[in-house]
């Protein structure tokens, strides 16, 4: 039962009162049903077709009131009676339907909105640490499955309350057969605890399932290019072949669980029924009226016992899914990046005298004393050009994150005009800022809606403006739709060279304080790249310019060039005082030249 009373604090946390409201609803529907039962056995007395010798059923004084009518009058007026409590009743279940609906879907979009916002809120860190398609896994498929669980919730509320009611009904009219009764029924739920637990674990595999199957196809269709390109169709067939497989079996496996827990029930509910009958003639030696009420209120209930159980088996299979979801606000929340709401008025944070790290250092697992970056200290001045260089994994794209404030330094700080940079002042930083990646990202709508993402109130010439200072103007005019292009997945209808100048005009349309460029022209030509270095130069003095550059010879002109090895700074300098000195800088400068 537990994971029942965990579903029911987690919908009581969000819906408060109304879900109460709805069980005091229920509770009418059960009291309604409960009358309607009642009214049997007087409409058969007061009709003659059989004598139910009903007089010595507790509640039959009331029918004396209809005695001094003539037996046709009163049975029109119970029948009345009877089609009111029907009509009041489904009114009733269509009020209630209608609320746990909006209970269930508003449950849902909370989940939604709880877990995307705080995902949204976490530091990069958690990023690095998490497959994304586990986390696209969850915010889809686990939390629709605990839409499941909400509903089989509801439901089963609806049928303990309508139960409990009933029940204390039967126990009104014939205390000992109903404790009978109950005992075989309580007997049934130890049994099949059974039935609970295997729907959990399967629960729990369906969940584990679902990550491998997400994260499997996510990957090829991403790598479909090379799966092609090196004939890997048949083995990448034959894991999907496997994956879908297991998937398949544990559907089968749940559906053979639920089919004979509810066989079971059918079974053992026919059994219980003709001794419950022997018993409550041979033992109990009930009247006909009595009975006759008896057993219509129990056969009405074990499709509800039925119904309750199968609701359950149906929680325990969506539980997993909804402690998965509940995990990952959890850890989110463990990994905040900042606390405030998120703010599209945050005032930008202009930065007049430059960025600096002192003694910073930094290491992706907080397990292992191995370091991305260490003893870091480098001042990046506002309105300058700073150029960071070094070796494949030398940690230059780590030190711009420590920079933009995506990674916090384990040791020492990052300041910005002379302030530290706190979960306070990022938002007001990251507002000032542009970035450009050498993996360019764009989404599956057209440039212009790419472009206004970072200024939804930009007019044409500044587009425009912004297109011609990537040196992409010229290609844009030239598609069909132009500005209104839909450029795909990723921008997968473009080149690289010209996904790399629309992200790097989109960088530019924002008027940022900061610009930085990681190894944002890798994929241009030489035309373009040296147009895009010269408009950068233009830029120097109005904005903080920060470069990781493969290609030395785009970074003559920078007013100073940092160069990294094993994660520290090993030289810092001009361009041409570093290139005068023997050191990495001018090896890495001598190598290119020489394969150039």
């Amino acid at each position: 039962m537990k994971h029942v009373f965990y579903f029911l604090k987690q919908i009581h946390n969000h819906t408060g009162a109304v879900l109460y409201i709805n069980m005091l609803a229920m509770t009418g529907i059960g009291l309604l049903d409960g009358l309607a039962v009642l009214l049997l056995i007087p409409m058969i007395s007061m009709s003659g077709i059989i004598d139910m010798n009903a007089e010595e059923l507790p509640f039959m004084g009331f029918v004396q009131l209809y005695q001094s009518f003539s037996p046709m009058l009163g049975l029109i007026i119970i029948l009345i009676i009877y089609i009111m409590i029907a009509v009041g009743q489904v009114l009733l279940q269509r009020n209630i339907t209608i609320r746990n609906a909006r209970i269930q879907h508003s449950f849902l979009r909370y989940l939604q909105i709880e877990t995307y916002q705080s995902l949204l809120r976490t530091n990069w860190g958690f990023f690095i640490q998490h497959r994304r398609s586990d986390l696209i896994h969850i915010l889809t498929a686990e939390i629709s499955r605990t839409n499941t669980g909400t509903q089989s919730f509801l439901k089963l509320i609806a049928s303990f309350i309508i139960t409990l009611l009933q029940v204390g009904l039967a126990f009104y009219l014939s205390p000992s057969i109903t404790s009978f009764v109950l005992v075989c029924g309580l007997f049934l739920i130890f049994i099949n605890r059974k039935f609970l637990k295997q729907s959990l674990d399967l629960g729990k595999q369906n969940v584990e399932l679902g990550k491998s199957f997400l994260a499997g196809i996510t990957d090829q269709i991403n790598g479909m290019k090379d799966i092609k390109s090196n004939s890997l169709e048949e083995r990448r067939m034959e894991w999907y072949g496997s994956i879908t497989k297991q998937i398949q079996d544990r559907h089968i496996e749940f559906a053979r669980v639920k089919t004979t827990s509810q066989a079971f029930y059918k079974i053992a509910s026919a059994v219980f029924i003709a001794i419950f009958i022997f018993v409550a003639i041979q033992l109990f030696a009930a009247q006909a009226a009595q009975l006759t009420l008896i057993i219509v209120i129990f056969s009405r209930l074990w499709p509800r016992v039925s119904g309750i159980q199968n609701s359950m088996e149906q929680i325990a299979m969506a539980l997993p899914s909804l402690q998965v979801v509940r995990g990952l606000q959890k850890e989110t929340s463990d990994n905040t990046e900042f606390d405030q709401s998120f703010d599209r008025y945050v005032e930008p944070l202009q930065v007049e005298h430059g960025i600096q790290c002192t003694n910073a250092s930094f290491r992706y697992d907080k397990q292992k004393e191995v370091y991305a970056l260490k003893d870091i200290n480098l001042f990046v001045p506002a309105n300058k050009i700073t150029a960071i260089v070094g070796k494949s994994g030398a940690g230059k794209s780590t030190l711009i994150d420590l920079l933009m404030g995506l990674n916090t330094p384990d040791a020492g700080d990052v300041l910005v005009d002379g302030r530290i940079l706190t979960s306070s002042r990022i938002q007001s930083l990251r507002r000032s800022l542009s970035y450009v990646s050498q993996d360019p990202f764009l989404f599956n709508t057209t440039i212009r809606d790419n472009l206004l993402m970072v200024k939804p109130d930009a007019i044409e010439e500044e587009i425009v403006e912004a297109l011609r200072f990537a040196s992409a103007y010229d290609f844009v005019s030239q598609l069909p739709d132009g500005l209104d292009t839909v450029i795909g997945d990723r921008g997968i209808k473009l080149s690289g060279g010209e996904r790399q100048r629309i992200v790097l005009a989109r960088a530019i349309l924002r008027k940022p304080s900061v610009l930085v460029l990681d190894e944002a022209t890798s994929a241009l030509d030489t035309e373009n790249e040296s147009n895009i270095q010269e408009a950068i130069e233009l830029l120097k003095g109005k904005m903080t310019i920060i470069v990781i550059a493969h290609r030395l010879s785009t970074i003559r002109d920078a007013d100073q060039v940092v160069v990294l090895e094993d994660g520290r700074i090993i030289q810092q300098g001009k361009y041409k005082q570093l290139s005068n000195i023997n050191g990495v800088f001018r090896r890495m400068l001598h190598r290119q030249m020489v394969g150039s």
